[in-house]
């Protein structure tokens, strides 16, 4: 059984936005009927968990909305609709993380949000729900260390600006698209960042197939035990580089995707190590595959760990 966590509440009044909300309610709408599959309702992320990775002028701004610029810096129109949203998200998040440490696999029905930093947002990502959860698991004294594997299209610099000062974070990103300074970047020989002593990155070349990316994924994915295994997996699995997604200048299809997931999970399950997924990405004018590539997430992960899907 995965435990998936959802609520109708993750979906902010954001107006006619390229971040397709209503996908949520309709993965969860699939899922409903999948097999193995567990919905269960979040509650908000804490004051206490927010406030180990978010600095309180960022958090006050985005409950307040002022200053505008600040509340609005992860580029979603401000309302108060937004604090609320973004709690019940970022609480299924580390609910989901929780739940994998319990039973060994877990999902939450809401990105990772791997491009907000501790004084900012960007990139549709109001708060680091990967690095939330961590935190909070940590300060629980349930997890010691934590991986962090981010696959979605763009790279997580969120993530790896906050991974930099965690020494209990080991973070990877295999991406299509860079991404700084709030702006993506298609052309992922035109900027470079610095990789750290416990955040690592992968470029994916453009047209990248379907097994390139095994191949970049078998090479890459032992780093992630590093010198240890950890004791969780958190997994940003996006839906972005789909080829048909108008950012991806990647040669993937559904079923490329639906590998990538389920060498993901085989791996975890080789390492006996309890894995907790969110969904991220996805901008296709028709939402049914975006949604597809969710949903056959769950099915990858059914395959991996022997249930039936």
């Amino acid at each position: 059984m995965i435990p998936t966590f959802y609520h109708p509440g993750f979906a902010a009044p954001i107006g006619d936005h390229v971040m397709p909300m209503r996908k949520f309610a309709l993965v969860a709408g699939q899922l409903q009927s999948m097999p193995g599959v567990k919905l269960c309702e979040p509650t908000p992320v804490t004051e206490a968990d927010l406030g180990r990775v978010h600095t309180a002028g960022y958090l006050e701004a985005v409950r307040m909305g002022e200053p505008r610029a600040l509340a609005e810096s992860q580029k979603f129109p401000w309302s108060a609709a937004l604090f609320p949203s973004v709690s019940l998200t970022n609480g299924a998040c580390v609910a989901a993380a929780r739940a994998a440490l319990q039973v060994g696999r877990a999902a939450a029905l809401a990105s990772g949000f791997h491009h907000a930093h501790a004084d900012h947002g960007e990139g549709f990502c109001t708060f680091n729900g990967l690095v939330i959860a961590a935190d909070a698991l940590l300060a629980a004294g349930e997890v010691r260390t934590v991986a962090i594997l981010d696959l979605d299209l763009h790279y997580g610099n969120g993530t790896a600006a906050l991974a930099a000062t965690r020494p209990h974070l080991t973070a990877l990103s295999i991406y299509g698209n860079d991404y700084h300074a709030n702006m993506a970047y298609r052309d992922v020989t035109e900027r470079r960042h610095l990789d750290g002593s416990n955040h690592f990155s992968v470029a994916l070349p453009p047209g990248c197939t379907g097994r390139g990316l095994n191949e970049i994924l078998d090479q890459h994915l032992p780093a992630l035990a590093g010198s240890g295994k950890p004791d969780l997996l958190l997994y940003q699995a996006g839906a972005d580089p789909l080829q048909d997604d108008p950012y991806s200048p990647l040669a993937l299809t559904h079923a490329d995707l639906q590998e990538r997931d389920r060498k993901v999970f085989a791996f975890a399950r080789a390492q006996a190590l309890p894995i907790a997924w969110v969904l991220a990405g996805g901008y296709t004018r028709d939402i049914t595959k975006i949604v597809d590539v969710h949903v056959n997430t769950f099915k990858a992960a059914a395959t991996a760990f022997g249930e039936e899907a």
